[in-house]
């Protein structure tokens, strides 16, 4: 998986959006253009670009993008205000519900994967009718 570096954090992007979601990084403070200049030089050093890890990448940095892009815009006093928490009409909590279902995705393809692994090493008896 590709990782991040950036001045506040290092680690991958999943991890990143996990800290923007419990608050413990400011979505306010990351800069998107940096982590998709760094990201593409990435590619360009591996001369192969991975599909599955660029896919994943454009995702998490869309939803960075939406999420950013809906924090500037100006609320309404009567809607939401100042909030104590994240409500629904927050971007954040769009962002939590999609990485708990990629998280339910993620987790089923290892378990999948493990069971395919395992099913290689089992082998099936053949099974003779008596009357031959």
């Amino acid at each position: 998986m590709y990782n991040i570096r950036l001045s506040n954090f290092e680690g991958p992007l999943d991890l990143l959006l996990f800290f923007i979601k419990r608050d413990e990084l400011d979505i306010y403070d990351i800069p998107i253009a940096s982590i998709t200049h760094e990201f593409l030089e990435y590619v360009q050093i591996m001369e192969m670009l991975d599909l599955e890890q660029a896919g994943e990448f454009v995702v998490m940095a869309s939803m960075l993008i939406q999420i950013k892009a809906q924090m500037l815009l100006p609320r309404d006093e009567k809607e939401g205000g100042i909030l104590d928490g994240i409500d629904e009409d927050d971007p954040r909590a769009e962002l939590v519900r999609r990485l708990l279902e990629y998280k339910r995705f993620k987790e089923a393809s290892e378990t999948l994967a493990t069971a395919a692994d395992e099913q290689r090493y089992v082998l099936y008896r053949q099974v003779f009718d008596a009357e031959e």
